[in-house]
């Protein structure tokens, strides 16, 4: 009995090192969506609300962690966990992925010249959005192959399903 789960063990490790680059990708796109809701829902209400560029890039980075965790949670809910349980789960799957992506894209915002005063109408603000957000990817990418060879990330996450 005790071979069977050193062999089932060695089985997940092996499946995980394996699918490690599928499932970084795949992690990092989950990250991507929630970031992406997030990021445009916070400038709409930020523009909404006619407020300055530093509270409207606050209120989209908190939304980005909000939109990433609830994606997560809503999947690890469905597996049957109870929500403090699904809620420890997010935190330690997304927290990296969300704060590299928000660093990275928030970052390529900042620093494109013109890109935190257009407008939601200009299209500069939607090309350096889509700019931003893939090189998030770009970068986050690794970052999630790292804690899924680890055994972290979503690699727990994945562990549920």
């Amino acid at each position: 009995m005790q071979h069977d789960a050193h062999t089932a063990h060695d089985h997940h490790q092996q499946a995980v090192a394996a699918g490690s680059w599928a499932m970084a990708v795949q992690a990092t796109l989950h990250c991507l969506t929630g970031c992406a809701i997030g990021e445009v829902l916070g400038m709409v209400i930020g523009t909404a609300f006619g407020w300055g560029n530093v509270p409207t890039l606050i209120l989209a980075i908190i939304l980005a962690f909000f939109f990433g965790y609830a994606l997560t949670l809503r999947g690890v809910l469905k597996a049957g966990l109870s929500l403090g349980a699904a809620l420890k789960v997010a935190l330690a799957a997304d927290t990296l992925s969300i704060a590299v992506m928000e660093l990275v894209d928030n970052g390529v915002i900042v620093l494109w010249p013109g890109a935190m005063d257009a407008g939601l109408a200009d299209p500069l603000f939607w090309w350096v959005l889509a700019i931003a957000l893939a090189v998030a990817f770009v970068l986050t990418t690794p970052v999630n192959k790292w804690m899924i060879g680890r055994g972290k990330g979503h690699a727990v996450v994945h562990q549920l399903h």
